[in-house]
């Protein structure tokens, strides 16, 4: 489904896998929802500086949740537009203004953001203006328990950031020890939640807008469910899935690593332990990483030399 199913006052930027989808919400205080990745924090400040050319300025800085492909760019931003607001979760305003990068999951997966403070929360429960329009706020669980979605009710239209995909589903971090929370019942309690909500337009955190005129949506959650469903009975196939997803993106960011600085990396990132957890005992944690990696070759995600692991060329690292 094209961006067209949005009001000409929202104007979607659709990035690639990298760096997350951008809503540019226009009116007199124009607001961005979620500022993608670091390594494009540069593109998104242009993106956004061109599409307001004539506008008044940048208002408002909204997220999600606040994984680095979300909020990379935020800081970027904030030193470009020096008087706009930035807007968290309630349940990370400590956890950001702190900077704390544990509880941020930058420690647990590896991975980076530039750092930024916030001056405003997105609390469940109430609503935010956002450009032209009143959203209304509501938790999510499941890949992210400190990230909320935007519901537009006029429109019935659902900035879902991870919570709803069209075709796949994120990956469930809410499962790993370390968290403490039955992190599939949470995804299925918030898949739950946009189904009574009834959006008829969805805007994912990454992939195209669709909608429900052509039973997308229904479609998508149905989707989202069976996947879930196979993850719970099966939670070594939730951990490979996780694994893969978390190897691809960073080869997305470097784009190419040496052996020895991608071994490190995976050292470095306590998370693929504990997935791993999920099939001690029946393989090691060196023969199963180096049969995942095996698969992503296989299927072109990935490519190795002799000296260096890198990122497919046929893989798309960004729509804009």
């Amino acid at each position: 489904m094209p961006a067209s199913l949005l009001p000409a006052d929202l104007q979607l930027f659709q990035r690639g896998w990298l760096s997350s989808n951008n809503l540019l919400c226009l009116g007199e205080q124009p607001a961005l929802v979620d500022t993608g990745h670091d390594k494009h924090a540069e593109l998104t400040l242009h993106l956004v500086q061109t599409a307001l050319l004539g506008q008044p300025p940048l208002h408002t800085i909204a997220h999600t949740h606040l994984h680095g492909d979300h909020c990379g760019g935020t800081a970027v931003l904030q030193a470009a537009y020096p008087e706009a607001r930035t807007l968290v979760a309630a349940s990370s305003w400590d956890t950001v203004q702190q900077w704390d990068e544990q509880h941020l999951t930058y420690e647990l997966t590896g991975q980076h953001c530039r750092r930024f403070a916030a001056d405003g929360v997105l609390q469940p429960g109430s609503t935010v203006q956002l450009g032209n329009h009143v959203w209304e706020i509501h938790a999510t669980a499941g890949h992210d328990s400190d990230a909320v979605m935007l519901f537009e009710p006029k429109q019935r239209l659902l900035l879902a950031g991870d919570a709803l995909w069209q075709n796949q589903v994120s990956i469930v971090f809410d499962t790993l020890p370390r968290f403490q929370r039955d992190g599939f019942a949470g995804f299925e309690a918030t898949l739950d939640r946009i189904e009574r909500l009834k959006p008829q337009v969805v805007v994912p955190g990454h992939g195209a807008v669709f909608g429900e005129v052509d039973g997308s949506v229904t479609a998508a959650l149905a989707s989202a469910r069976k996947r879930l469903a196979l993850f719970r009975e099966q939670p070594d196939q939730h951990a490979r899935y996780a694994a893969k997803a978390l190897i691809k993106y960073q080869l997305l960011d470097v784009e190419h690593m040496t052996h020895e600085g991608f071994r490190q990396w995976l050292a470095g990132a306590p998370v693929f332990a504990e997935l791993h957890n999920w099939v001690a005992g029946s393989i090691s944690r060196e023969a199963w990483l180096a049969d995942i990696l095996d698969e992503l070759e296989r299927k072109d995600a990935l490519w190795r030399s002799e000296t260096e692991i890198g990122d497919s060329p046929t893989v798309s690292r960004q729509r804009l």
